[in-house]
């Protein structure tokens, strides 16, 4: 053992005392010190087709098993700045990636050199904290206060600039810290004053309404939450993008919320008198920030582990700063004194109503060619696995399937989230299923967003991620087809897609392809593609008429 490594080398130790099981990158010049570094190494290069897919497989590793996700972009300039939408939508969702870039030498910076830009400044607004690393001796102090700052509360990306002349340099061999040492091991305990306060207003509330955020998707958070549930008769709805915070076997969960949730789930936090927001923001998806989806007169209790974000959008009657699975078992051990009749009441109705709405939801779905959403969504809903995970795009078709299907708790369902991005699921799905191998994996996402990424299929062969992706086939980037339908007299443009057969561009790269044309054919389809031994993808002709127009809001001068 020598006494001096490179820079790149202390990089990939720094990486290893991690734990770091997977990097994913593609390779590029600016950092084949590291690159090599990794050939010995115990962390698994991942290599990928693209930087941005690349950062969504980091994504959806770090959200499925609590670990930070690591992306490594080789090259700078456009290697680099292919990195910015994947951090933007990990920023958005509060994801902890680590994103490594390689950067020009330090001694060529602000001279127009080869591939330069200015990456400091450039990924700064789409992370918690952005470094360049000024000398090889601190390599593996910079990425360990990465993953200090990307793991704790709240949660988010980060990124390390890697210049040439740090990666080449040698540097003393270093002992490495044990990430506990530099770790935070605490959360915030709610305030006695403030949980007093919340009890006295829950104990004189007729409906209480639990709203379940990402705040408590962690190991063994929601079952504080049902528990609450259960002494103070209140539902519980999760915000959207989070309808596996609570798993649908409770018979409490009513499934999300807002503007964009189910109307059962919708209704009851418009008449709820107190609402218990636990780990939410009520942000964009939630409310839409408007008193149309909750009534200026409820009173809020919101319980958030980010102060900033309590009573940032609506005002609350009590805040509470601290972790919300464990307030939530505080609340339930003090809120058991009396019991309500009116609330007992409150929570048989919404029972009553969700259960009602689940029979309507399967009596009215269309079982016709060309398929409806409602159609699918049913079959999806016979055949997937009830400990399936599940990855969603953005775009009207994977908005209504949030609320359609059915989760088997925290962790099963990972989204765009407010970033709203097209092209995340596939690429998600793969991080996901290498976070959770034993568990299947199952993408949702339309034609235009499965186009955008489908090269990653050889990634998915080449490592043997087996996942099975379901693209929704019609033809067209249905959000914006929609209004142009409803809001601009159908002047179509731009709107249609034409892409090829999709289960024979995944049997071209070596993964399974299976083509659904009817209703039945989609049950039978996605249940092959589970049992085959190998990524699949399932090519459902969907409607192309079937359009929805999720936001009519921002049409309204348009009259429609």
């Amino acid at each position: 053992m020598t006494d001096t490594h490179s820079g790149g080398q202390a990089a990939v130790a720094a990486l290893e005392a991690e734990a770091t099981r997977y990097v994913f990158g593609l390779i590029g010049s600016a950092t084949m010190e590291l690159f090599d570094a990794l050939y010995d190494s115990s962390v698994e290069l991942i290599a990928v087709h693209d930087e941005r897919t690349g950062t969504h497989m980091a994504d959806g590793y770090a959200r499925a098993s609590g670990h930070a996700g690591v992306v490594l972009a080789g090259q700078n300039g456009p290697g680099a700045t292919n990195l910015v939408t994947g951090l933007a939508q990990a920023k958005a969702a509060y994801s902890p990636v680590i994103a490594l870039a390689g950067m020009l030498s330090s001694g060529h910076v602000h001279r127009d050199a080869f591939q330069e830009v200015d990456q400091q400044a450039l990924f700064t607004p789409v992370t918690k904290k952005t470094w360049t690393v000024p000398s090889a001796d601190r390599v593996q102090e910079f990425i360990q206060e990465a993953h200090r700052v990307a793991l704790a509360p709240r949660k988010g990306p980060v990124h390390i600039n890697l210049p040439r002349d740090v990666l080449s340099a040698q540097t003393p061999v270093a002992a490495t810290r044990s990430p506990d040492r530099y770790r935070n091991h605490s959360s915030p305990a709610p305030d006695p004053a403030a949980l007093a306060a919340a009890v006295r207003l829950i104990e004189s509330s007729e409906r209480p309404v639990i709203v379940a955020g990402g705040g408590i998707k962690d190991p063994g958070a929601w079952e504080p939450a049902a528990a609450l549930s259960e002494v103070i008769d209140a539902p519980i709805v999760c915000s959207p993008g989070h309808g596996d915070a609570v798993p649908v076997r409770v018979e409490r969960a009513m499934g999300q919320m807002g503007p964009r949730g189910n109307p059962v789930a919708s209704r009851l936090v418009l008449d709820a008198d107190v609402l218990i927001v636990l780990g939410s923001r009520l942000g964009f998806n939630s409310t839409f920030y408007s008193h149309d989806n909750i009534s200026p007169a409820t009173k809020i209790i919101q319980v958030e582990i980010d102060p900033t974000a309590i009573g940032r959008f609506f005002d609350v009657e009590v805040g509470i700063w601290a972790d919300a699975a464990r307030t939530a078992a505080d609340l339930a051990a003090a809120c058991g004194l009396a019991r309500s009749a009116t609330r007992e009441h409150w929570m048989r109705s919404a029972i009553e109503a969700r259960t009602d709405f689940l029979v309507q939801r399967d009596a009215d779905a269309v079982d016709r060619t060309p398929i409806q959403p409602s159609g699918l969504f049913k079959a999806l809903r016979g055949v997937l696995p009830e400990d399936a995970a599940i990855t969603m795009d953005a775009g009207t078709m994977c908005l209504q399937a949030t609320d359609q299907l059915s989760y088997g708790g925290p962790h099963s369902l990972f989204t765009p989230l407010d970033f709203g991005l097209v092209g995340f699921s596939f690429a998600c799905g793969l991080g996901v299923k290498l976070a959770q191998p034993d568990r299947p994996v199952v993408s949702l996402m339309g034609d235009g967003g499965f186009g955008m990424t489908m090269s990653e299929l050889s990634t998915a062969v080449d490592h043997g991620i087996n996942t099975v992706t379901v693209v929704m086939n019609n033809g067209s980037w249905g959000a914006e087809k929609a209004y142009q339908r409803d809001f601009f007299d159908g002047r179509y443009i731009g709107a249609d897609v034409s892409s090829p057969p999709f289960d024979q561009v995944a049997e071209a790269y070596g993964a399974a392809g299976y083509r659904a044309e009817t209703v039945d054919e989609v049950g039978d389809a996605v249940r092959e593609a589970l049992e085959c031994d190998g990524p699949a993808v399932v090519d459902v002709a969907v409607d192309p008429a079937a359009l929805y127009s999720f936001r009519r809001d921002s049409f309204t001068h348009r009259g429609g």
